[in-house]
Parts: structure tokens; sequence; C-alpha cells
């Protein structure tokens, strides 16, 4: 079976959370998960991701202490890497898994994209179509799911656009979805 892969950007420096005045990482902030319980918002994004039973990969900082307890706890393999973007970040995981036959980029911050999210398009990969994006009201959310055909373009990004500059409107099926494939936590009052 062609089975595509999760990979969980937490590479970044969270620099408009911090500008917004939030303080520390904003990857551990707490946000209550389902039942209200407070949690760091790393570890709703990586439960929701292994809960989807796909393979995942997580690519974070060397010095993001907090951020790698957390995925030890959650067994989560980790890719440590100071990332200079998005691009970077991605490349280094579609390179680390090479038996992978797709990737789903998903934004360590976006905590409110569902199992069945990352099953979706995940299925979708599987079907054949070569791209896949969540949206939500025409608004384009996450994941963005890419077939092994992108992988020497998605091994070969740098910068911090990530792999915006592949999305080929031609290739690019849109699969509607709800409200929290679009919601991320850049500010504090996200």
């Amino acid at each position: 079976m062609r089975t595509p892969g999760i990979i969980i950007l937490a590479a970044g420096k969270g620099t408009r959370f911090q500008q917004a005045g939030g303080e520390g990482c904003k990857l551990l902030a707490p946000y209550p998960d389902a039942a209200g319980v407070s949690r760091p918002l790393i570890s709703l994004t990586l439960a929701q991701a292994q809960r989807s039973g796909l393979p995942c990969i997580l690519v974070t900082r060397p010095d993001a202490h907090g951020i790698l307890q957390l995925a030890r706890e959650a067994a989560m393999p980790v890719i440590t890497l100071n990332s200079a973007g998005s691009g970077e970040t991605i490349a280094a995981a579609v390179r680390a898994t090479p038996a992978w036959q797709g990737w789903l980029i998903q934004p360590g911050d976006m905590a409110w994209v569902t199992a069945e999210d990352h099953r979706r398009v995940a299925q979708a990969l599987s079907a054949g179509l070569p791209q896949v994006r969540l949206v939500w009201q025409n608004q384009p959310g996450h994941p963005v799911g890419f077939a092994s055909a992108w992988r020497a373009a998605l091994g070969n990004l740098q910068g911090d656009a990530g792999a915006r500059a592949l999305l080929d409107p031609l290739t690019l099926t849109l699969l509607e979805a709800h409200s929290g494939v679009i919601r991320d936590a850049d500010l504090p009052a996200d």
C-alpha cells in the first residue's frame, strides 16, 4: 500500500506570537483539549496526527527542550534542525522519510486539524491525486498533501515560503472541511 506520512512543522521561532505579547514558546502554551483539560498546544497536534494511524515525524529546533520532551513522551520520531524557514524544515523531513509515498504538511500550531482530516488527505493521495489541500469556505487550510512524485521538489525546498510555490492549480484538489483546518495559534489570543 502506498502510505503517505505527516510532517509536523515545529522548528519556527514563534516571532509573531512573541511580538504580540506571548511569552515563551507558543507550542508549549496551554490550550484545552476535547475534554477541557489544558495541555501544551504541540501535544494536541501530536495526538491528532498519531490518532490518524499514519506515520509521523516532528521537525523542531535542537534547543526546543520542552517540545523534544513532549515528543519523547508521545513516542514521536523527531528531526532536529536550526531551520531558516519552513521550506528547509519540509525538505529535511522529506529526505529523512524515503519510504513514504507522499507527505502531509502539518504546522505544529494547528491543533484543530483532526485525525480524520489527515486520513482524508492521505486517502486522496493514495487514490492517485498529486496534490490535496483542505479548505474552509474557500480559505486554504492544512494539511496540504503531496504525492511521491513531488519528492525531489519537496526535498530541495529552502526559505520560509514552505511548499506554496509547488502548488499547481491544475493538479491541486481542494477538499472542503471545517474551520479547524484554517485555525492556528500565531497570536496569544488565538
